[in-house]
């Protein structure tokens, strides 16, 4: 079982020939900037899908090419649209995907707070209009 994961691990590693250990650093951060499109929530760097890894040969090539990362991000983003970076612009088209988050907390909240409110006004009414008696049953 154990051979399978290095095994897994050991197919995600793809050692590429950088000029210098900076252009490796460049790469590394490049990589994790960008998200995996066919992955949910994981980055280039830390992906195993194929298309993962034929994006990590492109922006390889890329960068062999002179391209700088706002153009490699560039090249990216106009083939896979904002959802490929990681900290996208915020504008129209991103909002939901900088605020929706947000949104769902304050629904959330707000329904229930008014879950909360309708119990205690119920419990309210119940303890004037009720029986006055305490009987002990709680049920």
């Amino acid at each position: 079982m154990l051979a399978f994961a290095g095994l897994a691990h050991a197919q995600a590693i793809e050692p590429m020939p950088f000029a210098d250990h900076a252009q490796e650093l460049r790469f590394q951060h490049l990589t994790h900037q960008l998200r995996c499109p066919m992955c949910q929530n994981e980055t280039l760097a830390d992906s195993n899908a194929p298309i993962a890894r034929d994006l990590r040969n492109q922006i390889f090539k890329l960068m062999q090419q002179g391209k700088s990362d706002d153009e490699i991000k560039q090249y990216l983003v106009a083939r896979y649209s904002d959802y490929i970076l990681y900290d996208p612009p915020l504008k129209p088209g991103t909002w939901l995907l900088w605020f929706g988050p947000l949104l769902i907390l304050l629904g959330g909240g707000t329904v229930v707070m008014l879950a909360i409110r309708k119990r205690r006004r119920h419990d309210a009414t119940t303890m004037t209009v009720g029986n006055s008696a305490d009987d002990g049953d709680d049920w």
